[in-house]
């Protein structure tokens, strides 16, 4: 069990993100607007073998903090993979994917959480 909270975890998905190139990396506070998830953190990319890059940052990004994956829509040929780690979602897309669900508008009225990368 780690002692992180919940944008800690955030900031450091966001961060292996940036680190594989995404695009637009964005970090949203959740915690008004649903019970299930504090924040959802997303991102976009060019390619497949770029999102399946990000994922595996991701992934190994939270293994070396000890957060546990919950479980994990999407794969190899999807354009959009979701890793749920409980109070953070990790939501990759590839560019026209993400245009055409517009989380951000979904859900305009999250606050937007700064991240330095």
């Amino acid at each position: 069990m780690n002692n992180l909270s919940g944008i800690d975890i955030a900031i450091a998905a966001a961060r292996a993100m940036d680190d594989k190139k995404a695009d637009d990396v964005q970090i949203l506070r959740m915690s008004r607007m649903m019970v299930e998830t504090d924040y959802f953190v997303i991102c976009s990319c060019m390619s497949f073998p770029q999102m399946q890059s990000i994922t595996q940052a991701v992934r190994e990004a939270m293994e070396q903090l000890n957060v546990k994956l919950r479980r994990q829509e999407g794969r190899s040929n999807n354009q959009w993979i979701l890793l749920d780690y409980g109070e953070v979602v990790a939501h990759i897309f590839l560019a026209s994917e993400r245009q055409y669900y517009n989380l951000e508008k979904l859900w305009a009225d999250a606050e937007r959480i700064p991240f330095k990368k």
